[in-house]
């Protein structure tokens, strides 16, 4: 089994945007600690942005996309190799692997980004795994990271999550303008949140905040994988959360684990279109798990292809989400048909728009 551990901007580095080396030391070493011990451990972090702008001597966080990229560029070397140098003076060998968006949601390069994490833990080494800014179209596209690190998790069937940052875990309030606000050390369902202020605030490098870090820890929890946020620059903080000691707070997942194709088709893959289906459809897709035939769809939007990820709504709320059999042009044109008119639309393809078992309710 593997620990994912994801180190946020505010660990990375400081305001200024140097390296916190110290604390990067400590988490390395902990790191070093649990591979030597047999466990497998993958690295998200940010940070790339923060060390270019560092190095070129900036000032401050760029606004242009260009720049940014730019900046990511500059950056992600010096960044690597802080880890890679802590990492090999303790024995352990590292690989640097950059995704993008596109990687997570196109369902062979999700195959091939796997297949590659896993040979690389089948080697004990520990990969470094990093946004790709230079190539990514959007600015903050995995939320600091926090996403990333989670469809990590959920791809490599992780044992634990652990979302290091630079405070000690989620509070009922932002404990910076709530003196009284209170350390949630456990969260078992994701209502109980309801109404808390989860701020947005972030490092000056950074884009995430805690908002995202709990949408994370609802993606991975969701999947079965426990999820921790504590503070990362504490000492032993790490190795206490992979133990799953009381640090931090505690995110306690599902006891069921979907299929691999699930969770991707849930967390991962963007929606290309919708299926507007009526209320008998939508019960039988709740209610028996079985596949959207025509005869059920009202209305299709989009422009989208046979194999695409469509979302399936009824009056306005989204049923779930499904692998279209067939383009949106000839849904559009099947709509309404019973399973034995479909076969005279289009011979001896598919009767089903959304076959259940790449369906998943939302």
């Amino acid at each position: 089994m593997t620990l994912v551990v994801k180190l946020g901007s505010s660990i990375v580095a400081g305001d200024d945007g140097a390296l916190r080396g110290d604390v990067l030391d400590e988490v390395c070493a902990q790191v070093a600690e649990l591979h030597g011990g047999g466990e497998e451990v993958v690295m998200v972090t940010s940070g790339a942005i923060a060390r270019g702008i560092r190095l070129m001597e900036l000032g401050s966080r760029p606004g242009a996309i260009d720049e940014l990229q730019a900046a990511s560029a500059v950056g992600q070397g010096s960044l690597f190799r802080a880890y890679e140098d802590r990492l090999s003076t303790r024995g352990v060998r590292a690989a640097q692997v950059l995704l993008t968006a596109f990687d997570m949601s196109e369902r062979m390069h999700y195959l091939n980004a796997r297949q590659t994490l896993q040979r690389l833990l089948a080697w004990h080494v520990v990969p470094v795994i990093n946004e790709n800014d230079t190539t990514a179209t959007d600015e903050i596209t995995f939320g600091d990271n926090d996403f990333l690190s989670a469809q990590v998790a959920i791809m490599i069937e992780a044992r634990r999550l652990v979302l290091l940052t630079n405070t000690e875990g989620l509070y009922t309030a932002d404990p910076g303008r709530h003196p009284d606000a209170e350390l949630i050390g456990e969260v078992r369902d994701f209502a109980e949140l309801d109404g808390l202020e989860i701020g947005m605030h972030t490092s000056t490098f950074g884009s995430g905040g805690m908002r995202s870090k709990v949408v994370a820890a609802e993606m991975a929890s969701g999947a079965g994988i426990p999820v921790t946020i504590c503070d990362g620059t504490a000492a032993g903080s790490l190795g206490r959360a992979a133990a799953g000691e009381g640090i931090g707070t505690r995110f306690v997942p599902h006891t069921h684990r979907a299929p691999s194709f699930k969770l991707w088709l849930r967390h991962a893959a963007p929606a290309r279109g919708r299926i507007e289906v009526d209320e008998g459809a939508a019960r039988m897709l709740r209610e028996r798990g079985a596949s959207l035939l025509p005869v059920g769809v009202i209305a299709v939007e989009g422009e989208f292809a046979a194999g695409d990820p469509v979302e399936v709504v009824h009056a306005g709320e989204v049923v779930g989400k499904g692998v279209a059999e067939h383009s949106a042009a000839v849904i559009g044109r099947l709509r309404g048909l019973k399973s034995d008119e479909v076969g005279e639309v289009i011979g001896a393809g598919a009767e089903e728009a959304v076959h259940r078992d790449r369906f998943v309710l939302l």
